[in-house]
């Protein structure tokens, strides 16, 4: 059976109070009183459980955000998800700040993370840019003993301590299977649409869509990847431009956010084409444009979910404790039409 601090008090001849206070280093302890406490918890082999201790010392968790800006609306939802959880602060015991950085730019995310040493920090959660400064600049972090855990994107290879984010791969393949079945054997293009190749997220939505696509809908070409950077005016202008010079196109993938841009593409040249679309995260925008027929299904995954799996996980590590696999995974949901919630 584990040592607990009564067998502390018991082997010391000391009470209660006497071994919290030598635990919790607080004063009040004469040095050789302290000593033969120090000695029991030797002997017995007691060890500590560092997240009751912490609980019992009041300790907050500074936490650091590290997000994206720009006109992307899952990352404005993102936002929010961060702010509400600021607003639970006292009772989860965190002081929350997020810190931005222009997106897709790997040196000031380099620079966000570098500047984070030195600081009073129990952990950074970032979505990540997949380059290999950002890794070392990671690494840097966790061989500080900073818990690091990536959202949305991840950052294989390096040694965060966690990923909050769906299985891009498996989302990939997912939309790909909707919108082959969607078009029903008819043969013809599909244009992808990405905010940008420099991350994993969408690099592996679009490994998985194309190995699906090849698969098992061979009939469909897939056209070279449009990244618009998450941007409303470069998505629309890119997709506008394609399918003006293009009739093949019969589909459009969006992998990533910048479905404001897409949708008004859509509305003023793509309108009785027929064209069958699938996009990501359920926004103001998806949702309205999954209504009126513009899109017709919607992968999404729960960016509140994925917050709070942020800080659950940091805070566990910050006391080097495990976690529970299953409830930190975040789930990817389908939404048409019919089931929007």
């Amino acid at each position: 059976m584990r040592p607990t601090v009564y067998d502390i008090a018991a082997a010391a001849g000391v009470s209660l109070a006497t071994v919290d206070r030598v635990l919790n280093q607080r004063p009040g302890v004469r040095i050789v009183t302290r000593e033969k406490v120090e000695a029991a918890i030797r002997d017995i082999g007691y060890v500590r459980d560092v997240a009751a201790a912490n609980l019992a010392k009041g300790r907050v968790y500074p936490l650091v955000f590290i997000l994206p800006t720009g006109d992307n609306s899952f990352m404005h939802g993102l936002y929010a998800e961060v702010r509400q959880a600021m607003t639970r602060s006292s009772l989860e015991r965190t002081e929350i700040r997020i810190v931005e950085v222009p997106a897709f730019d790997p040196p000031a995310l380099v620079a966000a993370l570098d500047a984070l040493h030195g600081q009073d920090v129990a952990g950074v959660a970032l979505v990540a840019t997949d380059a290999p400064e950002v890794r070392a600049a990671v690494n840097r972090l966790v061989d500080a003993r900073i818990p690091v855990v990536t959202l949305v994107s991840d950052l294989t290879g390096s040694a965060r301590h966690h990923y909050a984010g769906v299985d891009n791969i498996a989302a990939g393949r997912t939309a790909a299977r909707l919108l082959g079945r969607f078009l029903g054997g008819r043969k013809g293009d599909i244009t992808v649409l990405a905010g940008s190749m420099l991350v994993r997220d969408h690099r592996e939505r679009l490994e998985g869509f194309a190995a699906l696509m090849a698969a098992e809908f061979p009939q469909l070409r897939l056209l070279p990847v449009l990244e618009g950077r998450d941007d409303p005016e470069i998505t629309s202008g890119l997709v506008s431009e394609a399918l003006a010079g293009s009739n093949d196109i019969i589909g459009i993938y969006s992998l990533g956010a910048g479905n404001r841009g897409l949708i008004r593409a859509l509305k003023a040249t793509g309108q009785g084409r027929g064209l069958t679309v699938v996009a990501h995260e359920l926004t103001e925008h998806t949702r309205a444009a999954l209504q009126d027929g513009t899109i017709d299904a919607v992968l999404n995954q729960d960016a509140g979910h994925e917050v709070r799996s942020a800080v659950r996980v940091l805070k566990a590590t910050a006391d080097g404790q495990g976690f529970i696999a299953g409830q930190e995974r975040i789930r990817l949901d389908i939404f048409v039409k019919d089931n929007l919630p």
